[in-house]
Formats: C-alpha cells, sequence, structure tokens
C-alpha cells in the first residue's frame, strides 16, 4: 500500500501514538472482563456453590474456543484468500440473488453478501478494490473462494452466537429458579409436618393428586398435559407426591431430606452443561449456514422444528406426571397414610430422563443461532437488506423465539427440574458439593480396576480420600456417619446415616 496514512494504510504509515491507544484500550478491555470473571469465580467458591462455578469454567472454556477460531480465521484468511475458484461456481447457492453481470463490476461478484448493503458495524470498505494480495493473483474468470470482508464478517457472527447462546441459557435458568420460588416455602412447609400423626385410610381417586392429573381417556390425558404445561404447571400436591416418592425410593431413612436444595443443585449441574456448545451444535451451524440459500427461505421453516419440539417436550414431562398418578390408581383402591408414587426410567422416551436435557440444549441452542443471526444481519447490514429476507418470514421467526424463551424459562425448565428427578436413579447432586471431587476420584479408580479384573479395596487411594473427606463431613455435622455404596460404578446407590458407635466407613461396588 501507499505510504501517507489514509484510509487504506498499514501499520509502516500508521502513528504510533494511534497503534498504542488502540492496543490499550483493546487490553483494558480484555483484562477486565478476565477480571471480572475471576472474582465471579471467587464468590461462588466462597458461597460453597460449585456447581455454579463449574459453569462459570465451561463458558471460559467456550470462549477460549472462540478466540482459537477467531485467531484461526485471521491466520489462515490470506491462504484461504489465495484458494481461487472459477466465477461461474459463485453463483451457486447464494444468500442473495445477483444482479446481471452486465450491470455489476467483477469486484461485486466476489464481495460475498456485500452486493448492495453496506457494512454498518464496522465502516469498513473493501480491500480488493486496491488490489491487495488477495485478489491479485487469481487469473481471469477466477475469484478467491473468500473474501477479507466475508471472513471478518464471520468472526462478528462466532461471537455473537457464542455470546447470545449464554446469555439466552443464562437467562432461562433465571426464569426457571424464579418460577421455583415458592417451592422453597413448600419444602420449608413439608418439612414442618408431623410425621407422627395417626395415619388415615383414603380413597385413591379422592386425593388432591389424582383427581386433577389421572385422567380415563389416554387422548384427553395428553391434551390436559399439553395445556398444563402453560398454567400452573406444578402444584403443591404435585410438588409433595414427587418429592415423597422420590425419597421413599432413594432416601427413605431420612423422610426429612431436603429435596429443594437436590434439585437446585442438580440443576445448577445441567446448566454446565447446556450453556456449553457441543460438537454436534457446530456441526448444525454448519448444516444451517449452508442452508441459507436465496429462496428456499429454509431459516423459515427450521424455526418451526424448536417451536414444536418444546410444547411436546412440555407436553411429555407433564405425562410423566400424569403416568405416576395413572400406576397408583391402576395398583390401589384406597392406601393407607400420605400417597406414594413409584419412580422408573419407563416413563420417558426410550427410558432415558438424560434425553429430555438434549432436547432442552438443542432448543436452547437453536433460539440463540436465531437471535444471534437476526442481531447479526441488523448490525452488519439492516432490517431491509436481502440477506436479511422478507418481513412476512422475519417477524413469525422473532414471535416464535420470544415465545421459546419465555415458555422453556417460566414452564418447561421447572417441570424439567422436579420431573427428570422421577426415574429410576438419582443424580451426584445427592451429595454435598464438597465431597464430589473425592468421590469422583474414588469411582475413577473403581472403574480402571473394574477394566482391569482387580477388585476395589478399602486401600485405594480414591476411597482412602472419599473415607476422609465423609469423616470430615461426619466431624462438622457433629458425629453423624455416612454409608455410601456404590452401583454397579456408575453411581452412588445409598447415602444414609449410621450408628454413631460405628468408627468405619464402607464403599463397596454392587454388580
Amino acid at each position: 500500500m501507499a505510504g501517507g496514512g489514509g484510509e487504506g494504510a498499514s501499520l509502516e504509515f500508521t502513528p504510533t501514538w494511534i497503534i498504542a491507544i488502540v492496543c490499550a484500550v483493546i487490553i483494558f478491555m480484555s483484562l477486565f472482563f478476565e477480571r471480572f470473571l475471576h472474582y465471579v469465580g471467587k464468590a461462588l467458591k466462597h458461597k460453597k456453590n460449585f456447581a455454579l462455578f463449574e459453569a462459570l469454567l465451561k463458558v471460559k472454556e467456550e470462549l477460549m474456543l472462540l478466540g482459537f477460531i477467531s485467531i484461526l480465521l485471521s491466520v489462515f484468511q490470506g491462504a484461504i484468500q489465495r484458494i481461487c475458484i472459477e466465477d461461474s461456481v459463485m453463483l451457486h447457492g447464494l444468500p442473495c440473488k445477483r444482479e446481471p453481470a452486465d450491470s455489476v463490476s467483477h469486484l461485486s461478484s466476489i464481495r460475498h453478501y456485500q452486493t448492495n448493503f453496506p457494512l454498518h458495524f464496522t465502516g469498513m470498505r473493501t480491500l480488493l478494490a486496491s488490489g491487495s494480495k488477495g485478489s491479485g493473483h487469481c487469473k481471469n474468470g477466477k475469484v478467491p473462494l473468500l473474501s477479507l470482508e466475508a471472513i471478518h464478517q464471520l468472526h462478528i457472527f462466532i461471537f455473537f452466537l457464542a455470546l447470545t447462546h449464554v446469555v439466552l441459557s443464562l437467562i432461562t435458568v433465571v426464569l426457571g429458579i424464579t418460577q421455583m420460588r415458592d417451592w422453597k416455602s413448600w419444602e420449608a412447609k413439608i418439612q414442618e409436618e408431623d410425621d407422627t400423626a395417626d395415619k388415615m385410610v383414603s380413597h385413591v381417586r379422592e386425593l388432591p393428586f389424582i383427581k386433577k392429573r389421572f385422567k380415563e381417556n389416554a387422548i384427553v390425558g395428553w391434551l390436559h398435559s399439553f395445556g398444563k404445561q402453560f398454567y400452573g404447571p406444578i402444584t403443591i400436591d404435585d410438588y409433595r407426591t414427587m418429592r415423597l416418592g422420590f425419597i421413599m425410593m432413594h432416601c427413605s431413612w431420612n423422610p426429612k431430606f431436603n429435596f429443594y436444595k437436590y434439585m437446585i443443585r442438580a440443576l445448577e449441574t445441567d446448566f454446565k452443561k447446556v450453556v456449553g456448545i457441543s460438537w454436534y451444535l457446530w456441526a448444525l451451524v454448519i448444516v444451517f449456514l449452508l442452508l441459507n440459500v436465496n429462496g428456499w427461505h429454509a431459516y423459515f421453516w427450521i424455526s418451526f422444528v424448536p417451536f414444536t419440539l418444546l410444547f411436546i417436550l412440555g407436553a411429555k414431562l407433564e405425562h410423566v406426571i400424569s403416568d405416576l398418578a395413572k400406576k397408583v390408581v391402576d395398583r390401589h383402591i384406597a392406601i393407607i397414610g400420605n400417597l406414594v408414587v413409584i419412580p422408573s426410567d419407563d416413563l420417558f422416551w426410550f427410558k432415558s430422563p438424560k434425553l429430555v436435557l438434549f432436547f432442552i440444549h438443542y432448543i436452547l441452542f437453536q433460539n440463540a443461532f436465531e437471535t444471534a443471526y437476526f442481531f447479526w444481519i441488523l448490525t452488519i447490514y439492516s432490517f431491509d437488506s436481502c440477506i436479511m429476507g422478507k418481513a412476512a418470514y422475519i417477524i413469525p421467526r422473532l414471535i416464535f423465539s420470544v415465545i421459546i424463551q419465555v415458555v422453556c424459562g417460566y414452564s418447561t425448565l421447572p417441570l424439567y427440574a422436579i420431573v427428570s428427578h422421577m426415574g429410576s436413579r438419582f443424580k451426584k447432586a445427592i451429595l454435598p458439593d464438597h465431597m464430589h471431587e473425592s468421590f469422583e476420584q474414588w469411582l475413577a479408580t473403581a472403574k480402571k480396576n473394574k477394566l482391569k479384573g482387580k477388585k476395589t479395596t478399602n486401600e485405594d487411594t480414591a476411597g482412602d480420600k472419599l473415607r476422609g473427606a465423609l469423616n470430615r463431613n461426619r466431624a462438622t455435622n457433629g458425629g453423624d456417619q455416612t454409608h455410601v455404596v456404590a452401583q454397579s460404578g456408575v453411581e452412588m446407590h445409598e447415602i444414609q446415616e449410621e450408628p454413631e458407635q460405628e468408627t468405619e466407613i464402607e464403599i463397596g461396588i454392587h454388580k
């Protein structure tokens, strides 16, 4: 480039004070954000909220991946531009309809997404017009694979996508916890109830939970479940019944088990999974970008998938509660004492409660993609740009996004938070946070020894660490001891209190 400064000047002809100021601002903003995340992490550790702390570490991992992708795009942009392809290839799969060749210049044919619209966000003008290295080496009839502006716009889009996914996931969890705020008072009320009162005989169909949830006709039951997700999806009778069912199946020795705290810890752990962008979600991004062809309106039709799946998922979660009621009616006419439901994996799709979290993860990511794509186009181009599409296709997508965000936060997530525990197993959140690391170390050693055909003994180093952690927990709780048994080397099967005279902690693996 020519000297003398100006819009196209390189660093060779840029005043040093400008370079220093720009670098100082960027470094200051980066350090400020890094310190902010650091102090948030310290606050979470101070409050012993290790699940959310792990979620924060997951956010940092996503930011690091985002930075790595950005670095790769920057480093290889020269190599990408040196790849020349036939100009005719550029006529296929365009997001915008290209004008006739005789009415546009050769420059217009290689400026992706930039034929008619300015770059509002960066104010950046094309570098190709100045005969830069990216386009000068291509022979007549050939163009670079990707222009500099297109690469720069990809930087911005990836940033928008990652940021939007994290923010919307956080908003969803906050909305869900806000919706569950009454559950804490329900738990306190149940804890205060007298368990020694005389147990009465009750007709099953007269119980409030059964009367509200049980439907004779299967079609009516599904319609009721579909509608119930929109108004008071969980009542105190639902909470009381599912809580008791969980306690009687997994920790019957502790009727005062705090089910609410367990749910919140489990939800915070699941948030760590939801806030991440897995490899299959990045694969979906590639597919979505590939389908953005002029005239297909692919994003409009794709937006129906998470919208429909969300309501199906909510209906399924409500129907799991109805199935719990139906099983009680099928087995009993009358009961003595409190109503006890039986959690089971058979109530869920493919006998997998974890599949529900996968669907929620996909729905939130798809919604984040829609939102990020809209604001990216609005920022880079304008609402009237051809790549944005017609308003008749844009407005419904925006409405879908808002509905998905609200319904998922206020209905689907609270339903998942409690119904996901109606499976045959419980989650590791049942352990206190400070015991997770010791247990996971012991569990990893147990799995390793099992694969080697060795028997896990109490002399295992990881087992010693776990016993030490449990003994410390016993001392903290005034002498209470904990009995731990791991089922199939996969998860905890029992956690119960032992008589005070016992001094050993038994650790074993049930086949």
